[in-house]
């Protein structure tokens, strides 16, 4: 999972939730489709700002575990962590297999 910035990872590790995160390691600098390729060989969400992950990626690189694509007007570590555990407080009603969560500033779009 790729997470920015740092104290979002932080957030998630505190609520219990295994995070891989690449930076500092020999991993980092790899592509976008690299790091949902290592999500999905370690059967992890992938969570990105990229749009192209909702744009076509989730579907031509079914199946996989989960993408949620944050794409905020002026995203900060405040609004990424508030969006984020909105996300995680509503997961029983995601299943996110193959799903893709595209997390705007006034809502949250499931594509299947």
């Amino acid at each position: 999972m790729r997470i920015s910035p740092k104290k979002v990872t932080s957030v998630l590790e505190q609520l219990g939730h295994t995070v891989l995160d690449i930076r500092g390691t020999m991993q980092e600098g790899i592509s976008d489709i690299e790091i949902f390729s290592l999500s999905k060989k370690e059967k992890a969400i992938f969570l990105t700002s990229d749009k192209d992950f909702y744009h076509t990626i989730h579907l031509t690189e079914k199946p996989h575990f989960g993408i949620i694509v944050v794409a905020l007007r002026q995203p900060n570590s405040e609004t990424i962590i508030e969006k984020i555990s909105w996300v995680l407080d509503n997961v029983e009603k995601f299943t996110f297999h193959s799903e893709c969560l595209l997390i705007t500033d006034k809502k949250c779009t499931v594509f299947k």
